[in-house]
């Protein structure tokens, strides 16, 4: 059993829907990828308003907001490790959090107890969580519980500085979708289009060696 994507690469340049384009370049579907096929990935089945509400025209109602946290073991041992959440607002203050020390055997996942977050603002608040093994996190990610166009983005302060092979992202509020980029159109990352709560994430350099930067996230899409 398994899953394929269409497609991987160019075989020419040109505007496509392949992850890689024809010079080996790493477009956002390929950094997805490298996420979603993580051997260990922690994920989320959030309920909100996109569930509630699925059509604009309908009448206002109560909306849940939700969640399930599940974490797929797809490596041939069993696991142990924690799992951390935080609902937080816009600016990535914690209003709620949690965690809990969970087991996982090979090939197999573990769904989580529902968690209830009582009808919290869904325009301003979201869930942030992680998976750490051996105090090292090894997936992570944040859900929304309406959707993007609608979230009261802050503006996150993006900004970055380059030591070495490292790339260090500054947030001041949560960050979704951070995209990096490069007059150096060939530059690869360990991690780019990802999310960040406010603070600090660092991003190594695989290849390329890009003298300016710039950053972009959802709260720049007009």
């Amino acid at each position: 059993m398994g899953a394929v994507y269409w497609q991987l690469n160019d075989i020419w340049p040109v505007a496509s829907w392949s992850s890689i384009d024809y010079y080996g370049r790493w477009k956002a579907l390929h950094y997805f990828a490298k996420r979603f096929f993580a051997p260990i990935m922690i994920s989320c089945e959030e309920i909100g308003e996109t569930t509630n509400r699925p059509a604009v025209v309908m009448q206002p109602s109560e909306i849940e907001t939700s969640a399930r946290l599940n974490i797929a073991n797809e490596t041939f041992e069993d696991i142990e490790g924690t799992v951390h959440w935080e609902l937080r607002d816009h600016s990535s203050k914690v209003l709620q959090q949690g965690c809990e020390r969970i087991a996982v055997p090979a090939l197999s996942s573990h769904w989580l107890e529902k968690i209830d977050f009582a009808q919290t603002d869904f325009l301003q608040n979201y869930l942030s969580f992680s998976f750490e093994k051996d105090h090292k996190v090894v997936s992570e990610g944040t859900v929304l519980f309406t959707a993007p166009k609608h979230f009261c983005f802050l503006d996150p302060e993006l900004s970055y500085t380059i030591e070495k092979n490292l790339i260090k992202i500054k947030a001041s509020n949560y960050a979704k979708n951070v995209w990096i980029s490069s007059p150096d159109s060939d530059l690869i990352l360990s991690d780019n289009f990802f999310d960040m709560n406010a603070g600090e994430k660092t991003i190594q350099i695989l290849s390329g060696k890009p003298e300016a930067l710039e950053l972009h996230s959802v709260y720049n899409i007009k």
